[in-house]
């Protein structure tokens, strides 16, 4: 399946992510033409590089569709993607339909380990109401599998059988 990776986001700290009772951070949000994925670890330049081991969120995901969405309802015509601190969206494939799998893109193979649930932080970085608005929609979180270098542009997506088993591995086909 062809699908279109929009925008690329990195940030170097966090601003929500342990600051529960304390005001957001400041670090900044910067979208990029590619970023390096590094297996096991995440994206070089990100808040969650090395951040532990086996750490579930090396990489996020967040559909364009529900990015345009959410612009619409909130009447947000200038808002930013990099509000959501999300690293990659992508247009053209429902990422519920990846948790739990393998998948490649780009030649970099991504295993899809849960929702990227919204916090309570969405109502003050977006709008208020905008937490309850991405419930179901707040994108994926994944591990990195095999390095390679991620870009903007179009890409084609191949995707591994739902609950890979670590004897079979899967059979790759494209969805």
């Amino acid at each position: 399946m062809e699908v279109h990776i929009r925008q690329i986001y990195v940030s170097p700290g966090h601003n929500y992510f342990g600051h529960h009772g304390q005001p957001a951070g400041l670090e900044p949000t910067v979208e990029v033409n590619c970023i390096q994925c590094v297996a096991g670890r995440g994206i070089e330049g990100d808040r969650f590089f090395d951040f532990k081991t086996d750490y579930k969120g090396q990489i996020t995901f967040f559909a364009w569709e529900d990015f345009e969405a959410i612009k619409e309802e909130f009447n947000l015509p200038d808002l930013s993607a990099g509000a959501f601190r999300r690293n990659v969206l992508i247009e053209g494939v429902k990422l519920a339909e990846l948790e739990g799998c393998r998948f490649e893109l780009q030649g970099i193979s991504f295993e899809g380990t849960g929702e990227a649930k919204p916090c309570y932080w969405m109502n003050q970085a977006i709008a208020p109401g905008a937490e309850a608005a991405l419930l179901g929609r707040g994108g994926l979180r994944a591990r990195i599998l095999r390095n390679g270098t991620l870009s903007t542009g179009i890409a084609r997506l191949l995707v591994q059988a739902h609950s890979i088993s670590p004897v079979s591995g899967g059979a790759t086909a494209p969805i």
